[in-house]
């Protein structure tokens, strides 16, 4: 346990120095609950890594009493949420209070859903290294933004083909230099897009890994999907993935949305992590399936009314825009920028 601890400190103190980069003239606020033991090893490592910090437990006071001491923060002040789960203040919505008032903000959540023996993995996701998040990200940004064919190519030897322009890709790297806000939920590493023209989206690819009706990973044998027009079916998914298929065609179409491309190395297809908030940032490729996807608005999509966005994860065995490979052999290949 003390292990995990030091490999915590080391990890959170990199993430204040190099993302959010806290000053010694801010002030910082932790609130954290007891429940998981992940918890409790963050908190420990926080505790550390921010010996100035104000620590509150969130089951030790009210609602209201948590809320007004958010609130005391002044602009610039850091808040970090440690929770097993995720806190439930009322009607309160945490993270857009504190980006509104302009406070950094580090979130943890569902801390709960990791096991035992993935608590180091989950510790490991944590380290920021910002020599290679950062030029590999910008990289990314730049050949997506360009971008006038994505070709996605899967072990099992499936083909996917957007033929048509993506949105301005959106980084996940930990720079938040020309951003608004400053901070957000951890583990990262992500850029992620989709196409501007959902006709232009066919083929088929292979998913070795999904949310279940839990939100837990569930990792299985690579199937086969078809993609027609960014609408996917997969008649010979297991039979959970097709109850998740058939509980979004209840409200709106299986709609192919997110393109994300995911940078975090401590993650892979066969080191998993329980939380699908975390596994996100899973080295490799995912898609979201549903309507729902605020970022990038389109006609058609209604930004309130979308119900599902649910991941899954691409077995890729090559990425290619405009013909040239962007990932191969198990890694980004991208020349990086000198950002």
């Amino acid at each position: 346990m003390n292990s995990l601890i030091d490999l915590a400190v080391k990890n959170l103190s990199d993430i204040l120095q190099d993302a959010i980069k806290i000053q010694s003239t801010e002030r910082a606020l932790v609130l954290y609950d007891k429940v998981a033991p992940l918890a409790q090893i963050l908190t420990d490592g926080y505790r550390r890594a921010l010996p100035e910090a104000e620590f509150l437990d969130i089951d030790s006071v009210t609602p209201e009493e948590a809320i007004e001491k958010m609130r005391s923060m002044k602009s610039g002040d850091l808040v970090v949420l440690v929770q097993s789960m995720n806190f439930r203040l009322n009607e309160f919505r945490i993270r857009i209070e504190l980006f509104s008032r302009n406070l950094k903000t580090i979130e943890h959540i569902h801390l709960a859903r990791m096991s035992e023996d993935q608590f180091e993995t989950y510790i490991h996701s944590l380290a920021y290294d910002k020599e290679y998040y950062r030029p590999l990200g910008h990289a990314l940004k730049r050949k997506m933004d360009l971008a006038k064919q994505v070709v996605v190519e899967c072990f099992g030897g499936t083909k996917l083909v957007y033929e048509a322009p993506m949105e301005d890709a959106k980084m996940n790297i930990g720079d938040y230099t020309e951003m608004k806000n400053v901070g957000g939920t951890f583990p990262i590493g992500e850029v992620f897009t989709e196409t501007t023209d959902f006709k232009k989206v066919n083929g088929e690819v292979m998913i070795f890994g999904y949310a279940d009706a839990n939100h837990r990973v569930k990792i299985v044998e690579p199937f086969v999907a078809q993609i027609k027009e960014s609408i996917l079916t997969a008649p010979n998914a297991p039979e959970d993935f097709q109850e998740i298929l058939k509980m979004i065609q209840e409200s709106e179409e299986v709609t192919v949305r997110e393109f994300g491309l995911s940078l975090n190395p401590s993650m892979s297809k066969n080191v998993v992590v329980n939380d699908i908030t975390a596994y996100e940032r899973q080295l490799g490729l995912h898609i979201s399936l549903g309507a729902k996807h605020a970022i990038y608005p389109k006609p058609g999509f209604h930004r309130k009314k979308g119900r599902y966005h649910v991941d899954v994860f691409i077995d890729i065995e090559r990425i290619s825009v405009d013909e040239e490979a962007i990932f191969s052999e198990g890694k980004f290949c991208v020349e990086k920028d000198s950002t």
